[in-house]
C-alpha cells in the first residue's frame, strides 16, 4: 500500500467516525452518549494526520525525489522501499468505508434473545413503593423487588414498565427487554421481564407494559417468577436513554 493510499485510508477514517458522531447519532448504538466527544476528536485527528501527511508530500524533498519515497535505494543501497506496508491493510479499508455507508443495526431483541439476562445486584433494603397506580418502574427494579424485597411490596399493585419487545422463549408470553451499556457494545447486557396475557409486537418494538405480577414461586424470593400479567401494551417511541435501565427520557414537544 503506498502513501496515497495510507492518506486515503486515514481521511476516509477520519470521515466515518464524524458521520458516525458528529453528523448523526449512528455511534449511540454502540458506545455510551460520554464516550461521543472521545469519537469526534479522533475523526478530527484522523483528518488531520491524513492532511498533513498528504501535505509533507508536496514538500521540496519529495519533489525532488529524496523524500521516503524518492529514495528508494537509500540506506546503504540495498534497492528496498521502507515506505510499504502488508497488502494486509488493504482490509483496513471496509471498516473505513462502513462507517460512511453502512449502518449496522442497533442492539435489540437479537443480542437479548442469545445472552442470559444480567445477574441483578443483591440488595436488602427497598424505599417503599409511591401511592401514584401504575407505578412506573425501570425492569431491574422490578425485578429486585420480586426476587429480594421481603415486605412484598409489588404484590397487587399495577406498574408500569417500558422497553422493546423479545419474542420466543419457553412457554407463552415474551419478554419486555432493556440492554444496558456500560461502556460500548462490547460489554452489553440485557434485563428482561417475562410479560403474559398480551398478544406480542414485532421484534424491537418499544412498548409500555402496565401489570400486575405474574404469580410463580414465591414473592421475594429466588423462585418468584419475573413476569408480568399484562393489562395494556402502548407502543412507544424509543427512548433518548434506550441503553439505560432507567425510566424512559423522550425529547419534549
Amino acid at each position: 500500500m503506498k502513501r496515497p493510499l495510507q492518506v486515503l485510508l486515514l481521511v476516509l477514517s477520519g470521515l466515518g467516525l464524524l458521520h458516525a458522531s458528529l453528523f448523526t447519532d449512528l455511534c449511540l448504538r454502540y458506545v455510551k452518549p460520554g464516550m461521543r466527544p472521545m469519537l469526534i476528536s479522533s475523526g478530527v485527528l484522523l483528518l488531520l494526520l491524513g492532511v498533513a501527511e498528504a501535505w509533507s508530500r508536496r514538500g521540496p524533498a519529495a519533489a525532488d525525489g529524496h523524500g521516503p519515497e524518492g529514495d528508494q535505494d537509500g540506506g546503504g543501497g540495498h534497492g528496498h522501499d521502507h515506505s510499504s506496508v502488508p497488502r494486509v491493510a488493504w482490509l483496513l479499508f471496509f471498516p473505513a468505508l462502513s462507517l460512511l455507508f453502512l449502518a449496522p443495526p442497533a442492539l435489540g431483541a437479537y443480542t437479548a434473545s442469545r445472552q442470559p439476562p444480567k445477574a441483578v445486584a443483591e440488595q436488602r433494603e427497598f424505599d417503599p413503593l409511591p401511592a401514584t397506580s401504575p407505578v412506573p418502574m425501570t425492569l431491574t427494579d422490578f425485578t429486585s423487588r420480586v426476587r429480594q424485597d421481603r415486605e412484598r411490596a409489588v404484590e397487587g399493585r399495577t406498574v408500569r414498565l417500558t422497553g422493546f419487545v423479545t419474542p420466543g422463549g419457553r412457554g407463552d408470553g415474551w419478554n419486555l427487554t432493556r440492554i444496558i451499556i456500560s461502556c460500548c457494545a462490547a460489554d452489553a447486557q440485557s434485563v428482561q421481564v417475562r410479560v403474559h396475557g398480551a398478544a406480542s409486537l414485532p421484534a424491537n418494538t418499544w412498548v409500555t407494559v402496565t401489570g400486575t405480577w405474574h404469580p410463580g414461586g414465591t414473592l421475594g424470593t429466588e423462585s418468584a417468577a419475573i413476569a408480568l400479567d399484562a393489562r395494556t401494551v402502548k407502543k412507544v417511541a424509543k427512548p433518548m436513554n434506550a441503553y439505560k435501565d432507567a425510566l424512559p427520557l423522550t425529547l419534549s414537544r
